[in-house]
């Protein structure tokens, strides 16, 4: 049902710089003082293509490509991409195993293609234009698919046993390598093994329904109806998802025992004294149980009628709207709620006065997403974070046609 292709990438030469002035996070994960970081590098950073404005944007990217600093591969080819990290929180050590390649892009209507977000109309906009002027796709989309048995991640772990093309560590402290795949062979091992797996976009929803668009667009283009994706197996050890938890801020006349009192209307509530027992129910207990972090102490919210349900839904619907009463407009609008990776950075912000109040979150699972994908349905905004974000300039798929 996938398939996938080889590709000719564009790629930074030596005369470029290292590698780590160069390459960026994800565009929608940069930060204003971030995107000053990356221009302050290099002359050639990539975030002057993907963040900068359009014509300036293609206009760049052609000079880059006429100046030799970015050169196209010879011969098409795959790239395994591992990355090795330490998980925030727990500092455990997992290496997450894919490869690079082009992807078709279809409808989601013919069950190949299946996502677990809705998308904003905005930064289809934002992308689509980019892609207009630019004709390249800079950043891999992030692709999962089933493969229990592992026979595409033992032929990656083959290739993986050489030097590797390419590797830069990134400013989390995430070690990134890339391998060329192009003996035509295992290639062609490689896409009948994905030819029967259905996909499940991790990252990059907007980018896959820009590229959509685009393709409809640009009917008689080949080119145009693929996209540059990373696939990794939905079943690998190194897949991490981390919680995005919630902060609540600016909230009027907030009183902590007043609060505790009507959430008891909907929760189990019980004070605990640290986040090691938070741990401790989120690895005994299968119903839906959040940390709340408040200025006087830490609790534990049992939603009591949550059967079956995921932790983000219930928390909205029941705590962040139901108790504090703060709306869906309020929400989009980023008034009161602000979201944060990592459980201690979520309690200091309580700590130093800058929230009122830390929604502590259980990671979702990778098979609670795809059960829900796979099935049709969708999560809201900010339930998962797959960690760490894939490099954006390491390939570059740029259309000729």
């Amino acid at each position: 049902m996938a398939r996938v292709y080889p590709f000719t990438p564009y790629r930074y030469s030596e005369i470029a710089g290292p590698l780590v002035s160069l390459v960026t996070q994800p565009y929608d994960k940069i930060t204003p003082s971030m995107r000053e970081i990356y221009l302050s590098q290099s002359p050639y950073n990539l975030v002057r293509i993907i963040l900068g404005e359009y014509s300036e944007a293609a206009r760049l990217l052609k000079e880059w490509i006429d100046g030799g600093i970015l050169v196209r591969d010879k011969e098409p080819s795959l790239f395994a991409y591992f990355q090795e990290f330490r998980v925030p929180d727990t500092g455990e050590y997992l290496v997450r195993k894919g490869f690079i390649g082009l992807g078709q892009v279809v409808d989601y209507s013919a069950n190949i293609v299946y996502r677990h977000e809705q998308t904003l109309s905005g930064p289809k906009k934002d992308r689509l234009e980019l892609l207009r002027r630019t004709r390249a796709h800079c950043e891999q989309l992030f692709m999962l698919y089933p493969d229990q048995q592992g026979e595409i991640d033992r032929l990656l772990d083959e290739v993986s046993s050489s030097a590797p093309t390419a590797e830069v560590a990134d400013e989390y402290g995430a070690a990134h390598r890339l391998w060329r795949i192009a003996d035509p062979a295992m290639i062609t091992t490689i896409q009948e093994l994905m030819s029967d797996k259905k996909l499940l976009i991790a990252d990059g929803h907007h980018r896959y329904e820009t590229a959509l668009a685009f393709s409809k667009e640009n009917p008689g283009s080949d080119e145009a109806a693929k996209v540059v994706m990373m696939f990794v197996n939905m079943h690998s050890p190194g897949l991490k998802i981390l919680a995005t938890h919630r902060l609540i801020s600016d909230l009027r006349n907030f009183d902590e025992t007043d609060f505790l009192r009507r959430a008891e209307q909907a929760f189990h509530v019980t004070r605990i004294d640290s986040l090691e027992a938070l741990s401790k129910r989120w690895a005994e207990e299968k119903s839906t149980v959040f940390g709340i972090v408040l200025p006087g102490g830490m609790y534990t919210f049992e939603a009591k009628n949550a059967a079956g349900q995921l932790d983000v839904p219930v928390l909205h619907q029941a705590l962040i709207g139901g108790v504090l009463g703060i709306t869906e407009d309020q929400v989009r609008e980023g008034k009161h709620l602000r979201y944060m990776r990592g459980l201690d950075s979520a309690i200091e912000e309580v700590r130093s006065g800058s929230a009122q109040i830390a929604c502590l979150l259980k990671p979702t699972s990778v098979q609670q997403v795809a059960d829900i994908s796979f099935s049709g349905g969708v999560m809201p905004q900010k339930s998962t974070d797959f960690y760490p974000k894939l490099l954006s300039g390491l390939t570059i798929y740029k259309l000729q046609d």
